[in-house]
């Protein structure tokens, strides 16, 4: 919301905190089948997106949810040539995605094609590989994409998702877990936003033991720095068919495109765990 003094507050009331960003105007605002979106110019943190009252993506500070989303998994990941991104409307994480020359084909699954037009209209620079040929924008839903989806068929899929409530709800527990074990080829890794370390361990930590239920061999949960989100802190965990040790680093640091966030160091160092985070993980 934002006040008569013109502050767009988001506000935690199960962690008594909020986050308030100054506005110049609103840009935009609608309603979709799925939810409301807003779009505001703010005063330092450029365009800003929000989805039902929630902040989603900013100009300032989005290249770090994105490259962390995407580089440290595709890096991880022996041979990635086919990617699926569920959700990820705003298209960033497959502009990312799509700066790897080894990634053959990209497929973004976006239940709300709304975000996507919106972001093509207020953020064209996230949009800029919309057009790769290697890449097939999809507007349906990612969990029955997911279910219908041949097994084997995949390397990396990438759960770029809201909250966990509204449409993005059924994207966090075992049966979709499941399907994206079934859907993975031998090797394939999964890696889904997995929210505030600080605000959500518990999640976190159900998240690890039900994507080892589903049958994935290993996870982990990476660390980055998120300003617009809850807490600031935000997190990444991945699960793998197989070990999720092996990291390309030299692949990552000949890397053939230009980061703003994402190094080796900072790859090696996401994934380290602090001390009141280590009880929370399977053994």
């Amino acid at each position: 919301m934002v006040n008569d003094n013109g502050w767009f507050t988001e506000v935690y009331p199960k962690h008594g905190s909020a986050i308030s960003l100054k506005v110049v105007e609103k840009l935009h605002e609608e309603q979709t089948p799925f939810q409301r979106i807003e779009i505001y110019e703010t005063e330092w943190m450029g365009t800003l997106m929000v989805i039902d009252g929630c902040t989603m993506v900013s100009d300032r500070d989005n290249f770090l949810y994105h490259e962390m989303m995407t580089h440290p998994a595709l890096y991880t990941h022996a041979n990635p040539e086919t990617v699926w991104i569920i959700g990820g409307g705003d298209c960033g994480s497959l502009k990312e995605v799509l700066k790897h020359p080894e990634v053959k084909k990209a497929v973004q699954i976006e239940i709300d094609e709304r975000v996507t037009r919106l972001a093509e209209q207020y953020f064209p620079e996230l949009c800029d590989s919309n057009h790769d040929p290697r890449a097939e924008l999809l507007f349906i839903d990612g969990i029955q994409w997911v279910k219908d989806a041949a097994a084997d068929s995949v390397d990396l899929i990438i759960v770029d998702s809201t909250d966990p409530v509204g449409p993005a709800e059924g994207l966090f527990n075992a049966a979709f877990y499941r399907e994206c074990f079934r859907c993975l080829k031998p090797g394939g890794l999964l890696v889904q936003q997995s929210e505030s370390p600080l605000f959500h361990a518990e999640l976190i930590r159900d998240m690890h033991h039900t994507m080892r239920g589903a049958g994935f061999a290993t996870t982990r949960t990476l660390f980055f720095p998120q300003f617009i989100y809850p807490s600031g802190w935000w997190s990444g965990t991945m699960a793998g068919k197989g070990s999720l040790d092996q990291f390309r680093e030299e692949d990552a640091r000949q890397r053939p495109f230009a980061t703003t966030y994402y190094n080796p160091e900072v790859h090696r160092a996401a994934f380290a765990a602090p001390e009141f985070f280590k009880p929370l993980l399977p053994r």
